[in-house]
């Protein structure tokens, strides 16, 4: 089978079959588009002849290589997902039956262990304190911080926020996980208050939950909606500046955040299983990146009663 039609076929079949999100198969598309690139540049072949039978496993190393020769500072885990989309590629093809590299054949390169950063007690306490006045750009902070700290919400998620899709009154809504599947968040009454403290202050008809204000207020009526929808570049920026001035040295993200949810669960005993749903984690693998800090809680229990 010629390689561009079954890399036609292989999206097809994501989007169909498997039901992944448009961005997931927008992701494989992209890889594939990279490995059609090596094909041309480097084995000096005519794609639209290449077939797919003529995949080997020094092909797909010479891709890796390829790889690093295109960006000297690609990341491991970057390698790594094109590598895992050319192997979902192959079981696709086996299981078409047809003929190609088995999956099997190419091993992934072993990352370093990831380290999760996230705040302590006293940072989320200095963070939330950061923005302390009564205007309306620093109640909108404030709530963002909030709802992301204690939703759990990625930043794609907030960002995507309309005003109606939000129930103050029960505290919670539905969000779009990674564009198919649906999931209810519970707000904290903390978290709705100040959303509701900052919709009374607008003075917009806007669906954005959350939006830009650095625009003239005669002309806010005139605006589309996502023109004034912030963006996840400028609420990492938002969380960063209020980090800086909270006195905390850690580079964070608005992803802190999130991390920082999981870990105060777990440092009040939550059930790791619990958070991984909570997380919408696929693997309990995922989630136990946070274990360091029951591992720290063990230990001072230890501590505390074997003298």
């Amino acid at each position: 089978m010629l390689f561009t039609e079954a890399h036609k076929s292989f999206l097809n079949y994501l989007e169909v079959i498997k039901n992944k999100s448009p961005k997931t198969v927008e992701q494989y598309n992209r890889h594939l588009n990279k490995f059609e690139s090596f094909i041309i540049e480097s084995l000096n072949k005519d794609i639209k002849k290449f077939n797919v039978e003529n995949i080997i496993l020094e092909i797909a190393e010479k891709f890796r290589s390829y790889l690093y020769e295109k960006n000297r500072t690609i990341s491991i885990k970057t390698a790594n997902a094109y590598m895992i989309t050319l192997r979902s590629f192959l079981k696709f093809l086996e299981k078409k039956w047809f003929k190609s590299l088995s999956a099997t054949a190419i091993d992934l390169i072993k990352a370093e262990e990831r380290h999760v950063e996230f705040l302590n007690e006293d940072e989320l306490e200095r963070l939330f304190n950061a923005p302390n006045s009564n205007t309306l750009i620093w109640i909108r902070d404030l709530a963002i911080m909030e709802c992301i700290y204690s939703t759990w919400l990625r930043i794609s998620e907030l960002t995507a926020l309309n005003k109606n899709d939000i129930n103050l009154k029960r505290r919670e809504f539905v969000v779009r996980w990674k564009g198919r599947k649906i999931r209810v968040v519970y707000l904290t009454k903390k978290s709705a208050d100040l959303i509701e403290k900052y919709l009374e202050k607008r003075n917009d008809y806007l669906s954005p939950l959350f939006i830009r204000h650095n625009i003239k207020i005669e002309n806010i009526n005139t605006l589309e909606n996502e023109k004034v929808r912030l963006t996840r570049f400028f609420i990492t920026n938002m969380v960063k500046k209020y980090a800086i001035k909270a006195y905390i040295l850690k580079n964070i993200s608005a992803h802190t955040l999130r991390h920082s949810f999981a870990t105060t669960l777990l440092s009040n005993w939550a059930d790791l299983r619990a958070i991984q749903e909570m997380l919408w984690h696929a693997s309990i693998t995922t989630t136990q990146v946070y274990t360091h800090v029951t591992n720290k809680k063990l230990k001072e229990i230890h501590s505390k009663y074997m003298n």
